[in-house]
Parts: C-alpha cells; sequence; structure tokens
C-alpha cells in the first residue's frame, strides 16, 4: 500500500542516482557517437593522436563530474533536459535519440 503525499527519503534518492546514471549513460553514448563521427571524417592518412593509455603520465586528467545532489532534482533535471535539447539541436543527437533519452529523465 502506498502512502500519499510525498516520496519518501529513498525513493527520492534513487529516482536521484536513476536520473543521474541516465545522464551519465546518455553523455558517454553522445561522446562515443562523435568521436566516431569524427573519425570517419577523418583522412586515412592524418596521424592519429595516442591512445590514453599512452599519453605522459604527467598529463592533467578532467575531474570526475559530482554526482546529483538529492537537495535540488529539479533544478538538475531541468538543466539535463536543457543540455539533451543542445545536443540535438547541434545534430548531435537524432530526435528519436533525444526523445528516448528525454523519456528516460522523466521516468
Amino acid at each position: 500500500m502506498r502512502r500519499g503525499g510525498r516520496p519518501g527519503l529513498l525513493r527520492t534518492v534513487g529516482r536521484t542516482a536513476v536520473v543521474a546514471g541516465t545522464a551519465s549513460a546518455t553523455a558517454n553514448a553522445v561522446n562515443r557517437r562523435a568521436q566516431r563521427r569524427a573519425a570517419d571524417q577523418q583522412p586515412p592518412d592524418a596521424e592519429q593522436p595516442a591512445p590514453a593509455d599512452q599519453q605522459p603520465a604527467d598529463a592533467e586528467q578532467p575531474a570526475p563530474a559530482p554526482a546529483a545532489s538529492a537537495s535540488a532534482p529539479s533544478s538538475d533535471l531541468a538543466s539535463q533536459l536543457a543540455e539533451l535539447g543542445k545536443l540535438r539541436d547541434s545534430g548531435v543527437l537524432t530526435p528519436e535519440e533525444f526523445g528516448a533519452a528525454k523519456a528516460k529523465l522523466l521516468a
């Protein structure tokens, strides 16, 4: 039996984790797709960049993105939807991919 009113803390934390995980998965998929497109457009005789495991040890690694906070899920959701819209408008995401990612965020 479900209580009426606001969702409990565990449900809110769980929902936030799902939204953050979906956003990460979507961002990773978009990055892989952009890399594939760039590789397809690059001429075959162009020099390939060094793989990440062969980069110098003193090269700075980007800091991991902070996890979504449970205190402001609505503003985080709005920013994630805005980011998806920008990706769709720039042509990185197709309308179908945008719709699927949006549905996952809103679920």
